[in-house]
């Protein structure tokens, strides 16, 4: 009889993991604090730039690849404050910010079989393909768990060094420096969907990611939606654009930076924000 019960235990555990859900789709709300502080600006104008922005990414999952892309903003994607305006609402010189969004066909592809990951990237008229291996960082279970819209997740924590790009303005000039940088990364996987996707660090946990916080609050991803449902013809490696590295991207990055700047006559500094 206790043979028997072991068969059916058995069995019963075969049956769930071959219901465990491998493909589908999630929405998640991306919310990035921003640092902006200009030189020479009144701190009465410096607390009108907005801290925050808020976006939704969309990340869909099938046969072990993933893409994500960035949802259409509900407000334009460009806003722009001036750090002068008098009482009929005009701009007397002054400092403009403008904060973009993500281009409307920018997407990342990973191929979580393989290992690769491959970025399609909008800047001005020009699309770019950028491919790379994923970089896995060492990451640390924690023993935590919390419940993430009903499904049980584990925390797990790393560590990852990259450089980044630092915009400054002085006497209206922007400058822009690559310096070293240090993000923690606390991330929330549930193993009841055993796909390592994710919005971001994607095939390096056993589960799909749910939430993300990078360096106490800097950048979170919070998961608003998990649907089974997915349209897996688009789950595919991105073609149009021209192929570079990482670092030629760099570079195009900052020629699209200092045209702007000089489109502006130097009275101002553009902040994109990637997919």
């Amino acid at each position: 009889m206790k043979r028997i019960a072991m068969g059916v235990a058995a069995a019963l555990c075969v049956q769930a993991a071959a219901a465990q859900q491998t493909e589908g789709k999630v929405i998640y709300e991306r919310t990035i604090e921003m640092q902006i502080r200009i030189a020479g600006m009144p701190e009465e104008m410096q607390r009108q730039i907005p801290r925050t922005r808020t976006d939704k990414i969309e990340v869909s999952f099938a046969n072990n690849q993933s893409l994500r892309k960035q949802l259409p903003q509900e407000e334009t994607d460009e806003q722009v404050f001036n750090n002068t305006v008098d009482g009929g609402g005009q701009v007397r010189g002054g400092v403009s910010i403008r904060m973009m969004g993500a281009g409307a066909d920018d997407a990342t592809f990973t191929d979580l079989a393989k290992g690769t990951i491959t970025d399609q990237r909008e800047l001005g008229t020009k699309k770019f393909v950028v491919s790379d291996s994923i970089s896995k960082l060492s990451w640390k279970l924690t023993g935590e768990t919390r419940t993430i819209l009903g499904y049980a997740c584990q925390q797990a924590t790393a560590q990852r060094i990259t450089m980044r790009m630092q915009s400054s303005i002085v006497n209206g000039q922007v400058k822009r420096e690559e310096l070293p940088d240090t993000a923690n990364i606390t991330a929330w996987f549930t193993p009841a969907i055993p796909v390592a996707a994710g919005p971001e660090v994607q095939g390096q946990l056993p589960g799909l990611i749910l939430a993300i916080d990078i360096n106490n609050g800097r950048t979170v991803y919070k998961a608003l939606e998990v649907s089974p449902k997915v349209d897996v013809a688009v789950i595919k490696e991105p073609k149009g654009g021209k192929k570079i590295t990482q670092q030629e991207f760099r570079e195009e990055q900052n020629k699209l930076m200092q045209e702007m700047q000089r489109n502006n006559g130097g009275r101002g500094a553009t902040f994109r924000m990637s997919n």
